[in-house]
């Protein structure tokens, strides 16, 4: 089955906020692909790292994409799962298959 892979957008509503999301060079913390910011409601996302300098694929943004939208949503239905790793990058992992595979 061939995987459609969908763009990461610019802008985005989660519940009634909206939130940006920017696509950054490398992020200022170490070994982090992506960031969610509450307040501002924003995302960003690296296109490489800044520890080693390596680009990261299409894939791996993406799947960052994901795993931060999580973050949001879970932080706007005021549930503690947006604090729990483990969770949010099962949950985005399977969220991304299923829309990556979705045939309509």
């Amino acid at each position: 089955m061939t995987q459609v892979k969908t763009p990461i957008p610019k802008l985005l509503r989660i519940g009634q906020k909206k939130y940006s999301v920017e696509v950054v060079e490398a992020m200022l913390e170490k070994s982090w692909q992506g960031s969610v910011s509450y307040l501002p409601q924003r995302i960003r996302i690296a296109r490489s790292s800044n520890v080693s300098g390596r680009p990261f694929a299409d894939h791996e943004m993406q799947a960052t994409f994901w795993h931060e939208l999580t973050h949001a949503i879970l932080h706007d239905m005021d549930n503690n799962l947006y604090k729990n790793e483990k969770f949010v990058k099962e949950f985005s992992t399977r969220l991304a298959q299923a829309v990556n595979t979705a045939r309509f």
